[in-house]
């Protein structure tokens, strides 16, 4: 059994230890101490990094009471090396993992609202919920979790014995077996939890949600909390800064900017597509009749007035009634229209001949070509 200082010491971040095994698996060497301070993935934190004598551990695990350090090189068994486990990676773990518990306790303390599920990534957290809760109870929580940070509580942390354990209500995601570890904030949560916390709520600094959305019957979050809750503001911050420089408006007028430009692009948008039906109007009124087909290239990337040009043009032709528009990484869009053929079962072949794929009803086919302009109107204006 590997000797685990992270729950004699939560800050503690350089050690000494013996090397007990270290074996080689694929890439990595997995070795283990004889104690450390390195905390293995579990409870949804990730595995402590750092080095070991000088080599780097990429990842942490347990099996069976050995925690396994992930080392890039191999380590001489027996001897005694120096470890030191990244330090502002697992402060900013504790900030995140103490403050779930705040925000996971107040959400069951008001709203009897259990944490089901709980992921810790590099840019925060995920949180599941299995009650539904709205932007009100959110906000609620949110609030009131700060405020025990600002209360700056102790963070306490125990093996209670099993007569004690018995007696405790707590929270848990699943049952328990064996030697059970309770990490308790006086008022506000208690929780079993293998993972290093802070030693007060002060040290958490922020916790703030980032979003939040209806999940499975229940609720689920996206939570920050300390330093990666001060970088998430300094992103946003510096996004709003250049959002404003770009619409020349005030950083707290330019959510009414954005909207005022998004109705000025939808006005345009109306006019433009105005203007494209007068104009393919006036091109199909100069397209003189024909017994045969038409063929035509457009520039105009809307499909509402090409499909309506095709329709124009059918009624002045015998054959095919052609349109081809700008689509995608160089290929052509096309709609072709016929009052006299069964063009779903003559797709096939066009699309053969013009390098194309798509397909559609009898009176009306519209896909995309990749075929030059030439070489589909010479083959359409010959299609019999």
């Amino acid at each position: 059994m590997t000797e685990k200082l992270y729950y004699e010491d939560s800050h503690l971040f350089d050690f000494s230890a013996k090397v007990l095994k270290c074996e080689q698996a694929g890439e990595i060497w997995k070795t283990v101490l004889d104690r450390t301070a390195f905390f293995p993935e579990g409870g949804g934190q990730p595995g402590d990094c750092g080095t070991l004598g000088g080599v780097r551990v990429t990842d942490t695990h347990e099996k069976n009471g050995e925690i396994f350090h992930s080392c890039v090189a191999p380590l001489r068994e027996g001897e005694t090396v120096t470890g030191s486990v990244d330090r502002e990676v697992r402060l900013a773990r504790m900030q995140n993992h103490s403050g779930e518990h705040i925000f996971s306790g107040t959400a069951h303390r008001l709203f009897g609202c259990s944490n089901v599920g709980f992921h810790m990534g590099g840019d925060g957290m995920t949180l599941d919920f299995d009650c539904e809760m709205d932007a009100d109870q959110v906000r609620r929580i949110e609030t009131l979790s700060n405020e025990a940070v600002r209360e700056n509580l102790p963070v306490k942390v125990w093996f209670p014995s099993k007569e004690e354990l018995k007696a405790l209500e707590y929270r848990s995601k699943k049952e328990l077996e064996g030697a059970v570890r309770i990490v308790e904030i006086p008022g506000v949560d208690r929780c079993a939890c293998c993972a290093p916390h802070v030693y007060r709520t002060g040290e958490i600094g922020v916790i703030k949600v980032l979003n939040f959305e209806r999940h499975r019957g229940g609720v689920r979050l996206n939570l920050v909390c300390g330093m990666q809750a001060l970088e998430d503001y300094r992103l946003r911050q510096q996004s709003v800064a250049e959002i404003s420089a770009l619409l020349s408006a005030k950083r707290d007028e330019v959510s009414a900017a954005v909207s005022r430009i998004l109705q000025e692009k939808e006005a345009l948008k109306e006019k433009n597509a105005a203007l494209a039906m007068e104009l393919i109007r006036f091109k199909a009124e100069q397209q003189p009749e024909t017994d045969g087909s038409i063929c035509l290239f457009e520039t105009i990337p809307d499909e509402i007035a090409m499909r309506e040009l095709t329709n124009l043009l059918m009624e002045k032709c015998g054959g095919l009634a052609a349109v081809f528009f700008p689509g995608e990484e160089g290929a052509w869009r096309y709609i072709i229209g016929s009052r006299t053929r069964d063009l779903r079962k003559e797709a096939r072949a066009i699309n053969a001949g013009i390098g194309g794929r798509g397909g559609g009803r009898p009176e009306m086919i519209q896909g995309s070509a990749r075929e030059s302009e030439d070489s589909i109107r010479r083959f359409l204006l010959q299609y019999r």
